[in-house]
């Protein structure tokens, strides 16, 4: 089990209010909060998010180069990956794949697809799967 998982984050600001909408809508609840970051947790796992130095900001993330591709969050149901996919779509959040929702990752996977800010991409996916 990953205890918790730390993402760099282009701006700070920008990401904490499109991770709290998100996290709180998967059941996570706000955790801590400093200067230059903070976390969410369910259970026994958290997610943290930091600025990114300045110095680094030059070269943008991309999913596709080496490193972390996406993260999949489960939900209960079909219902739960609907009623997301219009609250995230409602505040402006652009949907990846929208003309195969819900069957972009296969025709037993009930999931909708999605990028954070830094366009990190995000998987809401019903179980079972």
């Amino acid at each position: 089990m990953l205890n918790h998982l730390e993402i760099n984050v282009s701006n700070l600001a920008t990401s904490k209010v499109f991770y709290t909408l998100l996290l709180s809508e998967l059941g996570y609840v706000s955790f801590q909060t400093w200067e230059q970051g903070f976390s969410f947790k369910k259970d026994n796992f958290y997610l943290v998010f930091v600025q990114t130095e300045a110095k680094y900001l030059d070269k943008p993330y991309h999913r596709k180069n080496v490193g972390l591709n996406h993260l999949a969050f489960s939900v209960l149901n079909k219902q739960t990956v609907n009623d997301l996919r219009l609250k995230l779509i409602a505040f402006g959040v652009e949907e990846l794949y929208p003309a195969q929702f819900p069957y972009a990752g296969g025709p037993q996977h009930y999931a909708m697809y999605f990028e954070d800010p830094d366009r990190v991409k995000i998987e809401i996916v019903a179980q079972p799967c």
